[in-house]
């Protein structure tokens, strides 16, 4: 691997650490230069997957009281999201990298809308205590294309389990951020585990992608204190908008 593509992802996989600790959002930056580097796109999401897994595992982590004390039986989720995390993952094999590429600037335009109103999902969350819920059926079937999305593509998953999380009736933020960790951490997991079994990880450029990961999310905490979340915020959108034109102008014309 040429010490300039090795910088490149690195420097990559640095930015999407910092953000994911900060305000989300990491894949915006690890996904693309995936790519740039030479990976087939089925490759570069596999890739990727791996990647930013132990940043799910870390936030997992921070949230085990809250997940050891939860009331919600969560049996029938855990089942339905890890069905649903097989299907997308398959589901992404299966459309190969004519078929994936395809959907690259709409995959990326959805997870940057969602992406660009979490913020106001949050606010929502902490001031609808008495939100209607759902039917237990409805739910599952919710989390279920939640989760299939989330195997096929993972960029925006957290957002939106914690959307049908809420439908569910886990309306406490702590508890809905500790639950929505969870279930996002087994669908990525078991996506990543059929994407290593079927050969699609490239192993190099992961590496050093998660490496720089790694480093990033270290720093991610002590640049919280200094630099306004706005701020990355609007950058990572920013990001997000000019890779849907890019790959749409790219793909379509």
């Amino acid at each position: 691997m040429p010490f300039f593509t090795m910088l490149m992802l690195f420097g990559a996989g640095i930015l999407s650490g910092i953000c994911n600790a900060v305000a989300g959002g990491g894949t915006f930056f690890t996904f693309p230069v995936l790519m740039a580097a030479g990976l087939p796109p089925v490759v570069a999401n596999a890739s990727n997957t791996v990647a930013v897994w132990p940043g799910h595992a870390l936030a997992l982590i921070s949230y085990r009281d809250q997940i050891s004390e939860a009331k919600t039986n969560l049996t029938g989720s855990i089942v339905t999201v890890l069905a649903g995390g097989v299907l997308g993952a398959f589901l992404m094999i299966m459309a190969g990298n004519q078929g994936f590429s395809k959907l690259i600037p709409f995959l990326i335009l959805f997870a940057t809308i969602l992406f660009a109103n979490g913020q106001r999902f949050y606010k929502w969350l902490n001031t609808h205590e008495d939100s209607t819920h759902l039917s237990p059926a409805l739910v599952r079937l919710i989390e279920f294309v939640i989760a299939v999305y989330g195997g096929f593509f993972s960029a925006g998953l957290g957002i939106m389990f914690m959307a049908g999380l809420l439908m569910l009736g886990v309306t406490d933020i702590q508890m809905n951020n500790a639950l929505k960790n969870l279930l996002g951490m087994l669908v990525t997991t078991i996506a990543l585990l059929i994407f290593i079994l079927s050969g699609l990880v490239s192993w190099p450029h992961t590496i050093v992608t998660f490496a720089g990961a790694i480093l990033g999310g270290f720093w991610g905490g002590r640049i919280a204190r200094i630099l306004p979340e706005l701020w990355l915020r609007w950058t990572v959108i920013s990001v997000g908008s000019g890779l849907t034109f890019y790959y749409f102008f790219k793909y379509y014309l």
